[in-house]
C-alpha cells in the first residue's frame, strides 16, 4: 500500500524535471499521428523498393550500395554539405580544408551505410546480429549494473552504426527499450518502429518517455537514450561539445538520480574489416543532493564521452544535424553555433 504513492510522487519529480517548461510534447506526437501526405507516400514506395532490392543482394554489397548513395548527398547533391563541413571546421580547427572534406564526404558514405544496414536488420536472426560485431569491450560493466537490480540507462550518440548497437543488446537477451523521437514522414516512423520491434525492442517515442521509464526501470529493463540532439520541447542543459555550448538532453542524468538507475554509454565502431566494436564505459551517478549540479556534471560526462569518441572515428558521425543551432540567450559568439 505505502509502495503505491511512494512511486507516484518519485513520477512526478521525474516529470517536473524532464519537462521542459511552457512546452507540450504531445504536439510532437499528434503531429506523427496526421495522415500521410502524397509526398510521404511517394517518398516511403521508394524507400520500400530500394529495400527489396538491397534484400536480394546480401548485407556486403548493400552496404557499398548505400556509402554510394550517400555519397551522392555529398556531391554532386550537396545536401547539408555546408552545415557539414561548417562543424568540422569548429571540431577540428587545426584541419586542412582537404581533410575537412575527406571526413565530410566519408560521414555521408557512413551514413548511407548505416541507413541500408538498419533497413535490412529485420532479415537478421540473432545469430547474424551478434556475428556483425568482431569485438565487445566492457560487456561485463553491463551486466553488474543490471546486477544491481535498477533497471539501466544506456546512452550513445549519432556516431558508428547506433541502430546496430541497440540490435546488439537486443540479441543478447536484455530486457531493451529504446526512447526516440518522431520522424516527419509518419510511414517512415512506423517502418523503423516496426524494424526496431522485429529485433526485440520495445519502442519508447519522446511524449511517453516520463511516464514510461520510470516503469521500465522499475522493471529491470535497459532503456537506450541519444544524447547528441538537443530540439525544442525537449528539457535539455547546454554543456561543452567540442568547446562549443551544445543543449544536451538532461532525461537519462534526472532519471538516474531520480531513480538510482546506473548509466553506461556505449558505441558501436565500424572496423576496416566492416564489422563493428561495440565498448561499454559507465558514468558516474553519485549524488551529492545538489539536483542541478549532479544533472549538469552527468549530462557534462556522458557528452565528453562522446566527443572522445567522435574525435577517434569523426568520419563515422552525423555531422548533418545543426548541433550548436539552440543556445541560451547570452551566449559567446566563440561558444555558439559556427558561422
Amino acid at each position: 500500500m505505502t509502495g503505491v504513492p511512494r512511486h507516484h510522487e518519485r513520477t512526478r519529480a521525474v516529470s517536473s524535471a524532464v519537462a521542459a517548461p511552457n512546452e507540450s510534447s504531445s504536439s510532437v506526437g499528434g503531429r506523427n499521428r496526421q495522415p500521410p501526405t502524397l509526398a510521404n507516400r511517394v517518398e516511403y514506395g521508394a524507400l520500400r523498393s530500394v529495400v527489396a532490392v538491397l534484400r536480394r543482394i546480401g548485407l556486403r554489397p548493400a552496404s557499398a550500395v548505400g556509402a554510394g548513395l550517400g555519397s551522392l548527398g555529398y556531391r554532386p547533391l550537396k545536401i547539408r554539405r555546408e552545415v557539414v563541413e561548417k562543424q568540422l571546421r569548429a571540431a577540428f580547427p587545426q584541419l586542412l580544408p582537404d581533410e575537412v572534406q575527406r571526413i565530410a564526404r566519408a560521414s555521408y558514405a557512413n551514413l548511407g551505410r548505416m541507413t541500408t544496414e538498419t533497413a535490412l536488420l529485420p532479415s537478421y536472426d540473432r545469430e547474424r546480429i551478434i556475428d556483425l560485431f568482431e569485438s565487445v569491450e566492457g560487456w561485463s560493466i553491463v551486466e553488474e549494473r543490471l546486477a544491481r537490480d535498477k533497471g539501466l540507462i544506456l546512452v550513445s550518440g549519432h556516431l558508428g552504426n547506433w541502430e546496430l548497437g541497440g540490435a546488439y543488446l537486443a540479441a543478447r537477451g536484455l530486457p531493451m527499450q529504446a526512447v526516440v523521437r518522431y520522424m516527419a514522414n509518419p510511414l517512415f516512423d512506423r517502418y523503423l518502429t516496426r524494424t526496431r520491434e522485429r529485433i526485440g525492442l520495445t519502442i519508447v517515442h519522446d511524449d511517453e518517455a516520463v511516464r514510461r521509464v520510470p516503469r521500465a526501470l522499475r522493471g529491470g529493463h535497459a532503456i537506450a537514450f541519444l544524447i547528441d540532439q538537443g530540439a525544442v520541447g525537449l528539457a535539455s542543459t547546454w554543456v561543452p561539445f567540442f568547446g562549443r555550448l551544445a543543449k544536451t538532453p538532461r532525461g537519462p542524468a534526472v532519471f538516474a538520480l531520480r531513480l538510482g538507475a546506473p548509466i553506461v554509454f556505449g558505441v558501436a565502431i565500424r572496423q576496416p574489416s566492416g564489422r563493428f566494436r561495440l565498448t561499454f564505459e559507465p558514468i558516474d551517478t553519485t549524488s551529492t543532493g545538489n539536483l542541478e549540479a549532479d544533472v549538469e556534471r552527468i549530462v557534462t560526462d556522458y557528452t565528453a564521452a562522446l566527443e572522445r569518441w567522435v574525435r577517434r572515428a569523426p568520419e563515422q558521425y552525423f555531422w548533418h544535424h545543426r548541433r550548436w543551432k539552440h543556445q541560451r540567450a547570452g551566449t559567446p559568439p566563440e561558444l555558439g553555433e559556427p558561422k
